[in-house]
């Protein structure tokens, strides 16, 4: 099932890079909006301040780290050939930056020019990327699980841009129109059919590669995100009529596949060859049990409606998907990415295996240690702010704190491929 890896068709080491350390910036406005805004930040689900939150997020944070992981994984392990990578990044990077900024202040403002310039920034910045990177997936002639994630996980960002749009546009021109239906599906699409499918395809590559457990079996690594596409469809339905339940039976079928995956994920952990762990390993196990939790959450919620009908039960089940699951999968993600886009380049660079630091020498383990737990107990305060409102702004301080800190081990990571890059001009 492993793809075949083609690190010479790796575009430019600034391409992924300019993605990757701009995405923690966006945490730690997460965390300072929190410590702004206070408890009126996890009210609701649809608190302005809750909105701009999740943006910042999902907009901000994961957007940046999944389309720049992007750029790097469709030519090294699908083989396809992304048009002018370096022309692609100069021009979407900055766009997506704008416009996500844009969409913030639009939810804490409630100005609706904001909110349409967001919207056309999103769809100009989206549109160009989907069709350079669709194109090279599309064409490609690899096979195998990893590369139908790509393709599914293409279709299911779409299917997020527009409807984000659509809403977006909706809220600035005051347009009449079914906000709850579509920013329901606008949900299940964004974390299901975009979010979760490139982190199982992401997943089916590097935990094999980087914590030596075995393969992902075959039909499930082809099933879930066939499921995830089949659930995101299927909740879309539910604007053809009265059929909000299929939005329901949809988000189920969603969570089914992420839970088997999530057991499938920690079953291939306990068999790894090397039994030694870092904490990039801690943070994806961590990531796992998030969506075990969420399921668990589901069913409690279902089984008792009083706590089902709180209103901070959505902001419970967001905060376990965003910061529970997708903040630790990508903060993990990233600690083995940039270590080993170093290697790469140095070694394309005509460095000797010798000579070059190794990827534990990139990022010491201590300070990703510290920074893990960081994260890991932001997230468990964040969780207890739901219940205990008066602990928001020390979370968000934690918050901020911990992607302060994981900015600052990426920027040490990119120092020593600049340090031992100068040391090669110079020879």
């Amino acid at each position: 099932m492993q793809p075949t890896l083609s690190f010479e068709q790796a575009p430019p080491i600034s391409v992924p890079f300019r993605f990757l350390l701009t995405a923690p910036l966006f945490g730690v406005a997460a965390g300072l909006l929190l410590l702004w805004l206070g408890p009126e930040a996890l009210a609701s689900r649809w608190a302005p301040g809750a909105l701009a939150l999740t943006h910042l997020i999902t907009t901000g944070f994961m957007l940046q780290a999944m389309c720049g992981a992007l750029l790097q994984l469709v030519p090294v392990a699908a083989g396809g050939n992304v048009w002018r990578p370096r022309l692609v990044a100069g021009l979407v990077h900055p766009a997506l930056i704008v416009a996500a900024l844009s969409l913030v202040a639009a939810f804490l403002s409630m100005r609706p020019p904001l909110f349409v310039s967001a919207a056309v920034l999103f769809a100009a910045a989206l549109g160009f990327y989907l069709s350079v990177v669709g194109i090279a997936v599309l064409r490609t002639s690899a096979q195998g699980a990893t590369v139908l994630a790509l393709r599914i996980a293409l279709l299911g960002l779409a299917a997020t841009a527009v409807l984000g749009a659509t809403l977006a546009v909706g809220f600035g021109l005051r347009l009449e129109l079914p906000l709850i239906e579509l920013a329901n599906i606008h949900t299940v699409w964004g974390l299901g059919g975009w979010s979760m499918v490139l982190l199982t395809g992401i997943s089916y590559l590097l935990v094999p590669m980087f914590q030596l457990t075995p393969a992902y079996p075959l039909r499930m690594a082809f099933a879930v995100p066939t499921a995830l596409f089949a659930a995101s469809a299927l909740a879309s339905l539910q604007l053809a009529g009265n059929l909000r339940w299929l939005g329901e039976v949809g988000a189920f079928l969603a969570l089914a596949a992420a839970v088997g995956y999530a057991i499938t994920s920690l079953w291939l952990q306990r068999r790894r060859r090397r039994k030694l762990t870092d904490s990039t390993f801690h943070l994806f196990r961590s990531a796992m049990i998030a969506i075990l939790l969420t399921f668990a959450s589901c069913v409690a919620f279902e089984f008792v409606p009083a706590l089902g009908e709180h209103p901070r039960a959505p902001v419970w089940l967001g905060i376990l998907v965003l910061f529970g699951v997708f903040t630790l999968a990508i903060n993990g993600a990233v600690y083995k990415i940039v270590p080993f886009l170093n290697w790469l380049h140095l070694q394309r660079r005509g460095v000797t295996a010798g000579a070059a630091p190794n990827m534990k020498q990139m990022i010491a383990e201590s300070a990703i240690r510290r920074q893990a737990r960081l994260q890991l107990a932001a997230v468990g305060l964040l969780l207890a702010a739901v219940l205990v409102p008066e602990l928001t702004r020390p979370a968000g301080a934690l918050l901020a704190a911990s992607f302060a800190l994981l900015e600052a081990n990426l920027i040490a990571g990119v120092k020593v491929y600049l340090r031992v890059s100068r040391a090669i001009q110079a020879a």
